[in-house]
């Protein structure tokens, strides 16, 4: 697109060059006025989408979560909704389900999932409670492997859990030497440090 005015030009000069100005580019005015209006109406009917598709999404996972037994819901999120964070959650939820069952082969296999989640809360929180199934189910080992990480704001969660593995293995020293650990790395004003100072105590 040509410059629009030229200065030290008269105004007779410069309304005649404004006008064919106007007269060369106008088409170009109108295709950028159009386009602009049409990425604003274009944003705001994708905006719309996104909300419309959070409602229906969190709709499902309340839904899910009063009543897991409904997995058809779980089965809705993960199909429509796979992006949305509500799955992730809802994924949680169902793992608690099939542990409330006895199911602990379905509730790996949720857990499992979720992992390498790019959520550090929900990726900590799978490790975790993946590892707590796998002590349940003797699986000392892949208990510990799942334990395995770098210190985070989690740290404490995941030496109370080491602790308990440990002790499940009779290796005593190892245990209170996580349980100290965690005391140090959770929040004094959280209940897990009565449970944790309980623990080490039973093991003095």
């Amino acid at each position: 697109m040509k410059n629009f005015i030229e200065v030290g030009k008269t105004e007779e000069e410069q309304v005649e060059q404004i006008k064919k100005w106007i007269k060369e580019n106008g088409m170009q005015i109108v295709a950028g006025v159009l386009i602009g209006l049409s990425a604003i109406w274009g944003l705001d009917a994708y905006k719309q989408y996104q909300y419309s598709q959070s409602v229906e999404a969190r709709t499902n996972y309340l839904n899910l979560a009063s009543s897991p037994i409904n997995s058809y819901m779980y089965d809705e999120l993960k199909a429509s909704y796979a992006d949305s964070g509500y799955t992730d959650q809802a994924t949680l939820i169902m793992a608690k389900y099939a542990v409330d069952n006895k199911d602990y082969a379905k509730a790996l296999e949720h857990l499992n999932s979720l992992t390498n989640s790019e959520n550090e809360f929900v990726a900590n929180i799978a490790k975790i409670r993946a590892a707590n199934i796998n002590l349940e189910m003797g699986n000392h080992k892949q208990a510990l492997s799942l334990l395995e990480t770098t210190n985070n704001s989690f740290s404490g969660l995941y030496n109370h859990a080491k602790g308990d593995v440990y002790v499940a293995t009779n290796e005593i020293d190892l245990a209170k030497k996580h349980y100290q650990l965690a005391l140090t790395q959770i929040s004094k004003e959280s209940e897990l440090q009565s449970l944790i100072t309980i623990k080490l105590n039973d093991l003095n």
